[in-house]
């Protein structure tokens, strides 16, 4: 079972939980917050499927509780820059101090849900941190709206070179592959609803249906009739 919903305290962030074995994360460009079995842990930004409940030393049968921050967010609240994480999931008392890591992880556990606990959290460190990277924010909104790489770093008046580097300290990846994972999640809503390939392909700036079908199997390991609705749920069916 999984289930999720907006966090009403952390901008941009969702509040999510997993039992059991069997569902797979998919390149988002986010990072997580997550609680299990007493302790807490981070999940860095992934570049192909993996299993949610794939965390180090813990059974994938055990219910996993998770707050999702929004892409580039997740650095300023952990310290550490998001490409050391990328395709990990590691305990935050390597990155935290351990004695503060287990209070932490205590007292996110006493709550009755422990993603109210994570909520809190991440709340505090955001509070803490100031406002976002002003880069992050620009690469974020021009990769969503389609700004070629060149002109977003005119925007915010780096190089190139440069752009790469603060992308992959915010987000784990260079802006060309943001732009592929936010695509990406973009597609898939819209295949999820029943829509058809080729007017998925058309609406989210893919080049035809087979690019969306390349892009779609590189980044899922799986073929875009995979994340259709059965025909029995989707629409008219």
């Amino acid at each position: 079972m999984y289930e999720e919903r907006p966090s009403p305290l952390v901008p941009g962030a969702v509040l999510w939980r997993s039992d059991g074995p069997g569902a797979v994360v998919l390149p988002d460009g986010c990072m997580d917050l997550l609680w299990t079995g007493g302790r807490l842990l981070v999940a860095g930004p992934d570049t192909g499927p993996h299993p949610a409940g794939e965390v180090p030393g813990e059974d994938l049968g055990g219910t996993l509780w998770g707050l999702r921050l929004a892409p580039g967010t997740a650095p300023a609240l952990l310290g550490v820059p998001a490409h050391e994480l990328r395709d990990r999931r590691v305990d935050l008392a390597g990155l935290w101090p351990g004695a503060e890591v287990r209070r932490l992880a205590e007292r996110t556990g006493a709550y009755p849900d422990p993603r109210d606990g994570l909520e809190e959290l991440a709340r505090a460190r955001t509070a803490a941190g100031g406002p976002p990277d002003p880069v992050a924010v620009a690469v974020r909104a021009g990769v969503r709206s389609g700004r070629s790489v060149a002109a977003i770093a005119r925007d915010v008046g780096l190089g190139e070179r440069q752009l790469h580097r603060r992308s992959l300290d915010a987000f784990g990846y260079g802006p060309r592959t943001l732009g592929r994972v936010l695509r990406l999640q973009r597609a898939l809503a819209l295949l999820r609803l029943g829509t058809p390939q080729a007017e998925v392909a058309y609406a989210v700036g893919y080049a035809d249906q087979a690019h969306l079908g390349r892009e779609v199997r590189a980044l899922t390991g799986r073929t875009p009739g995979a994340h259709a609705p059965p025909p029995d749920r989707a629409p008219g069916g």
